[in-house]
């Protein structure tokens, strides 16, 4: 199984110069991959292949050959992603088309090398004479076997660090048939659960919406201030430095939370012998709805972090050998599961003039479930005591 981690570069002050001409180097290769791509399509009508584009830009840069080839994949998959969503209908997707200033540059295979904390990263062979390799030295490789690291990227936020993919050897195991659960995605309880034993599990969303509006506070204020400086003054930059500071910690602290998040799910379930989980697709929530909602509303749902969520949901429950489901959730928490009587519930309880009540999240997650398994909203017979966590 692949993992990725962060290794901290030390003494990185004197070696920016070098990491910023190294991903110059890579944003070059990748807006020549636009540029080339651009040219063959009015020339020829279709799209440039893998290998072609390969060739045309090998030797462009003074970048290892693999590293170059790194930036071609990246610029193939992304336009290969477009066209599957393209066709799955999305209308709002665009191929590459933006050129690149920094591009994040990745050594594999034989073209860096690491003894102990020391980090080798070959720059390739230009005009006949091998270039001098970059030599770093790191911290955080601890645990981690050197033969397994497959591939070395240099990445940068707010500083320079090493993101490192290694396979810990481990399969996933496989999938045993027990019981199912249902998942009702949300902004206020980021993970709604039932499970057909009628256990059920509400894991918190404060936590998410409170780096989301401190956030969007501290980013509105210094907007503010930064409108009032001429652009590009040093004042302006100043807040523009203050304002990548703030995005940074903020994604930051998003990672951790929906980590967290997720993790307490899988657990939940692992404890539960759930094997087979079905998530309500939200997917298209927030299109076609500019001008229809309120303020507050839009951007609730431009907070709403489920593609992560959903991201670390998958891989984190294939390690513990549950398979996720994207299902339909349409009209599951306006119906009630009782009389099919469908209304649109404003409060976090649905009650129901036939007597039937449930917390709004586990209802949705019911009808979800039901739906799913017997074609239909259908009551259940058993219910426990619903489970609250919160992520931290």
């Amino acid at each position: 199984m692949y993992h990725g981690k962060r290794l901290l570069i030390r003494n990185q002050a004197k070696l920016k110069p070098t990491f910023d001409a190294c991903n110059k180097a890579s944003a070059e290769v990748w807006n020549l991959c636009l540029q080339k791509a651009k040219d063959h399509h009015l020339a020829t009508g279709k799209w440039i292949g893998k290998t072609q584009l390969q060739t045309e830009t090998k030797q462009t840069v003074a970048l290892h050959s693999q590293s170059i080839q790194a930036v071609t994949h990246k610029y193939l998959n992304a336009r290969l992603a477009a066209k599957e969503a393209k066709t799955a209908g999305r209308k709002d997707v665009r191929y590459p088309y933006k050129e690149k200033f920094f591009f994040n540059t990745k050594w594999v295979g034989q073209a860096f090398s690491i003894e102990g904390n020391a980090v080798t990263l070959s720059m390739g062979i230009q005009n006949g004479k091998r270039q001098t390799p970059l030599k770093l030295q790191v911290s955080g490789l601890d645990g981690i076997a050197v033969e397994t690291i497959k591939e070395v990227e240099l990445c940068h936020d707010t500083h320079y660090y090493l993101s490192v993919t290694y396979d810990d050897g481990m399969e996933n195991p496989p999938l045993k048939q027990q019981q199912a659960a249902s998942v009702d995605l949300g902004e206020i309880h980021s993970i709604a659960s039932f499970a057909e034993d009628g256990a059920s599990v509400l894991i918190s969303g404060r936590k998410v919406r409170s780096i989301h509006q401190l956030r969007n506070k501290k980013l509105a204020e210094l907007q503010r201030l930064q409108s009032k400086c001429k652009k590009g003054s040093r004042q302006w930059r100043k807040y523009q430095k203050a304002k990548n500071f703030v995005r940074t910690k903020s994604a930051r602290q998003l990672q951790d939370a929906l980590h967290k998040t997720t993790k307490n799910f899988v657990d939940w379930c692992a404890a539960q012998q759930v094997s087979t989980v079905y998530v309500g697709d939200v997917e298209g929530v927030e299109r076609n709805t500019k001008g229809k909602k309120r303020k507050k509303v839009t951007q609730k749902l431009s907070n709403w972090s489920f593609g992560k969520l959903m991201a670390y949901l998958t891989y984190k429950s294939k390690a513990k050998g549950i398979d996720i489901q994207k299902v339909d959730e349409a009209y599951s928490t306006q119906t009630c599961p009782v009389c099919h009587n469908r209304k649109k519930h404003t409060g976090r309880n649905v009650r129901c003039a036939c007597g039937y009540k449930s917390h709004r999240d586990i209802h949705g997650a019911k009808n979800i479930l039901s739906k799913t398994l017997y074609g239909d909203f259908l009551p259940w017979a058993i219910e426990e005591q619903t489970k609250y966590l919160r992520p931290c």
